[in-house]
């Protein structure tokens, strides 16, 4: 069916190698270098702006029960890494407020 030779198989290699080795250098990009790794190229998915958004729709959700600020500023200092579900008491725990 298929003939696969040396130089075909030599060929692939080689390509796989090039790119892994060109991919990986996301500091190139002053547009999306200062992401770091919270930022995925191949797929275009912003964790940090995922979380800020997660963050507004919270607010939005709970009112004054939730801080939104202080769900943002985690955002950025943690850089996206710990996403806030506004239906999971866990992960929004730290910023919800008890109101009198």
């Amino acid at each position: 069916m298929f003939s696969i030779n040396k130089s075909t198989v030599a060929f692939a290699a080689i390509a796989v190698v090039l790119i892994s080795v060109f991919s990986s250098t996301v500091e190139g990009i002053p547009s999306i270098g200062h992401y770091g790794k919270r930022f995925d190229t191949m797929s275009g998915i912003d964790f940090i702006q995922i979380c800020l958004n997660n963050c507004a729709q919270c607010k939005k959700m709970f009112g004054d029960y939730f801080q939104g600020q202080t769900c943002a500023e985690s955002c950025l200092k943690f850089k996206g890494k710990a996403i806030p579900d506004c239906e999971d008491i866990g992960s929004i725990a730290p910023f919800l407020n008890a109101l009198e």
